[in-house]
């Protein structure tokens, strides 16, 4: 948002390299609470430990809900690593003088590709290209002609809905926000840091559970 003073964008200017200088940040937090996790593991878990083996108990969770236990655990490090950097990133922009990078189309959409590209990776890996391809052309081979351009276009529109819901939802909390910071700047924007937060989960929650159900519906075309 550029003319919104951030802390980093003081230093690095508004454009891009305000936005590399928020990932930086955001990619520091998410590496040392990886480290503080698992720099000296114990039975009994320090708080942080606690914490992520909770979150990653969740992230199975909820992949086994969608594509089973054995498939969940498979892509738990991928699932799991965009979750905390979404949260991170969603998280920061909540903090005055920050922005939320996934507020920024350059970098909700190349998380959006790389989930689309790896889906459809794992989809022919696991099925081969002929039995992946044959999915897309529908039950009845005499529709094919017609469901085959309608399954491209279902994908494609994929990328569109994951960056811009991401991106659209977390530039409404920063913009919100700014404009209450700007109205009432002390104690009354408090109860709006508890939506946004809420939010912040949400769209994480959100971006994970569909990177799950699309993984799904590659891996498991026989079951569709």
């Amino acid at each position: 948002m550029e003319g919104v003073y951030t802390f980093i964008g003081v230093i690095a200017g508004h454009g891009n390299g305000m936005v590399i200088g928020h990932l930086m940040l955001v990619i520091a937090i998410a590496l040392y609470i990886a480290h503080k996790a698992t720099n000296n593991l114990q039975a009994v878990p320090s708080t942080t430990q606690n914490v992520i083996e909770t979150y990653l108990g969740g992230v199975i969770k909820m992949g086994e809900d969608v594509i089973g236990r054995e498939l969940a655990l498979k892509y738990l490090p991928l699932v799991a690593t965009i979750g905390i950097f979404v949260f991170i990133s969603n998280v920061v922009g909540i903090i005055p003088g920050f922005e939320s990078p996934t507020s920024n189309i350059n970098v909700t959409l190349p998380l959006a590709l790389m989930v689309f590209f790896y889906y459809h990776y794992e989809g022919i890996r696991e099925n081969g290209v002929k039995a992946y391809l044959a999915h897309f052309a529908g039950p009845v081979p005499i529709l094919a002609p017609l469901m085959f351009p309608i399954e491209i276009v279902s994908h494609i529109s994929r990328i569109i809905s994951l960056s811009f819901r991401l991106m659209g939802n977390i530039k409404g909390d920063d913009l919100f926000l700014w404009v209450l910071l700007m109205l009432v700047p002390f104690f009354a924007p408090l109860p709006a840091y508890l939506l946004l937060s809420f939010s912040a989960i949400l769209q994480t929650f959100v971006f994970m559970i569909l990177i799950y159900v699309y993984l799904a519906g590659a891996v498991a075309v026989d079951d569709h």
